[in-house]
């Protein structure tokens, strides 16, 4: 397991003065052992004017919302995360940058089948970032791809877990239950990816429906659930309509009915309200028991 730590560097800007100011020096030294008496001094220039050159390797930028990953000779030494113009050791190579930014990836359209095996067709957002760069770096072979491999499983694990649509009360499903089925993804794309160094900061799905061949047989029964539940609410409101006028009626003494005109009465009034058409009135001129 490998676990991220701050690499040791020194200011790039006061290192490249320093560099600078040695190469003059290499440059003074071997002319003067030119020209003067101490010949074998301009070794000594050459050598200190290589080592300083190979100290300019050294430098190195690190741009916002980046991080460099130093190596020495194949170990990892350390991050660097601040940005700016920095000098490390000139052997620490290679210095791999990762990007710390926010990213998307949106998932491709999956077709799975649901907890009730319905085909579907579900596909995810995923909001990311690297919180981890040893780990996003060593841990895992490609951890860009390492995210989208690790995503559709979760999503395609998430699809069989629930169904599609609820058709019993108080159970959960994709379509009606979103910031559940929401947490979960997320809690299950992070869980995923916890070894790889990638913290996930939202999860969601960006697109649910049936799946083609049996998207019209599905919608039809959608509309007949609808209409049963319209049906169920428009009778009830027709009960308690006729319970109502039946009782006002017996409370203010409006007119008196046995129990056989109480049901037609019941009768009569239901399909007025539950109707689809318009009723057709009926004008009775006779009394109320000959028609």
């Amino acid at each position: 397991m490998f676990q991220e730590k701050n690499a040791a560097v020194v200011p790039g800007g006061l290192m490249f003065v320093l560099l600078l100011g040695l190469v003059t020096a290499a440059i003074l030294i071997f002319k003067s052992a030119i020209v003067g008496p101490a010949p074998g001094s301009a070794l000594w220039a050459v050598l200190l004017f290589g080592v300083t050159m190979l100290g300019f390797a050294g430098l190195f930028v690190v741009s916002p919302g980046e991080a460099r990953v130093l190596q020495l000779f194949g170990g990892y030494i350390g991050t660097v995360k601040h940005a700016g113009f920095w000098w490390t050791n000139p052997f620490a190579a290679p210095r791999r940058r990762v990007s710390l930014r926010v990213r998307n990836f949106e998932s491709a359209k999956l077709k799975v089948n649901d907890h009730a095996g319905n085909p579907i067709e579900i596909g995810a957002v995923v909001v990311w970032q690297v919180v981890d760069t040893a780990e996003a770096m060593f841990q895992v072979d490609d951890y860009i791809n390492f995210v989208k491999v690790q995503t559709e499983a979760a999503l395609r694990n998430l699809a069989t877990a629930y169904p599609y649509d609820s058709h019993v009360e108080d159970q959960i499903s994709l379509r009606s239950a979103t910031g559940e089925v929401a947490e979960h993804l997320k809690s299950e794309i992070q869980q995923r990816l916890s070894k790889a160094g990638v913290q996930v900061i939202e999860a969601r799905i960006s697109h649910l429906a049936y799946a083609p061949e049996i998207a019209g047989v599905m919608l039809q029964r959608q509309q007949a659930s609808a209409i049963v539940a319209a049906r169920q609410i428009i009778v009830d409101g027709a009960v308690g309509m006729v319970e109502m006028a039946l009782q006002r009626l017996g409370d203010q003494h409006v007119v008196t009915l046995d129990e056989e005109r109480k049901a037609a009465m019941v009768s009569n009034l239901l399909v007025v309200l539950c109707s689809e058409r318009n009723a057709q009135p009926v004008v009775n001129t006779g009394t109320l028991y000959s028609g």
